[in-house]
């Protein structure tokens, strides 16, 4: 049975929070763990550093060189300091999910087999997962920046920017969906566009999942630990619940070609 709910999402999540110290998965997931303590850090460590001239230098960007604008630039200045801490945020979590994403289809597989209850084989090799990892984020970016460009441009109309926020905040959790439960389908052949139309089936559940992922990654600690977590999460997600529907499909497929 479809389920669409979305308290589903989280419950996913919570339980590859349970899972990430099992005995067979510790090792798949301290690699993606380091590179996520890493690149976080170090944006961190930019951030601080260089936060006033970063935002001094967006504003220098965006606003024409016209005298009286000057008097604006103090209101304006907490608008360019939220743009900048998401765009370094969102920078840094492109950098970290392409280094990770062969080992975070690695870590998908291995969750899988023990979902299934199946005999563990030996990991993929690295070096194969690369090339079509790297393929498959390159998708994800080519789906997602026109959308967050499309969003910018709406945050500067008058009354719909009213909007943004909450717009920002779905389409992120929508973008956090995408991004984890795409592991399991691209290890299962799953295309990408086969893959979004299948989130969309469940779209309550997936924006559910999504929602928790995105506001972890925002508390300190906790975001370091997340990305493995929602590996596995929605590696549950999809074998518990897209898997069997797949099989059902290819079966009656099968039945109606004889």
């Amino acid at each position: 049975m479809r389920v669409n709910n979305p308290l589903s999402g989280p419950a996913y999540l919570a339980r590859g929070l349970k899972m990430l110290a099992e005995p067979g998965l510790r090792a798949f997931v301290l690699v993606p763990l380091l590179i996520n303590t890493f690149i976080f850090a170090f944006a961190i460590f930019a951030l601080v550093s260089n936060f006033s001239a970063w935002v001094d230098a967006l504003i220098k960007l965006w606003l024409p060189d016209w005298g009286w604008l000057e008097y604006l630039v103090f209101l304006l200045w907490p608008l360019f300091a939220v743009l900048l801490v998401l765009l370094v945020y969102y920078g840094f979590s492109v950098i970290a999910n392409i280094i990770a994403a062969p080992f975070n289809g690695i870590l998908a597989e291995r969750v899988e087999q023990r979902a299934r209850g199946a005999i563990l084989s030996e990991p993929p090799s690295l070096w194969r997962m690369v090339p079509r990892a790297i393929v498959r984020e390159l998708a994800k970016l080519a789906y997602f920046i026109p959308r967050l460009v499309l969003l910018f441009i709406i945050g500067f109309i008058p009354l719909i920017n009213l909007v943004t926020p909450v717009l920002w905040f779905i389409f992120s959790a929508w973008m956090m969906a995408i991004q984890y439960i795409d592991y399991p389908m691209d290890n299962n052949g799953v295309s990408f566009k086969q893959m979004k139309g299948l989130l969309g089936q469940r779209r309550w559940s997936a924006l559910g999942f999504g929602s928790v992922v995105q506001l972890g990654m925002l508390v300190p600690l906790l975001n370091l630990i997340l990305m493995p977590a929602a590996v596995i999460g929605a590696t549950l997600f999809w074998v518990e619940e897209y898997e069997p529907e797949m099989a059902g499909l290819k079966l009656q497929k099968d039945c109606c070609s004889e």
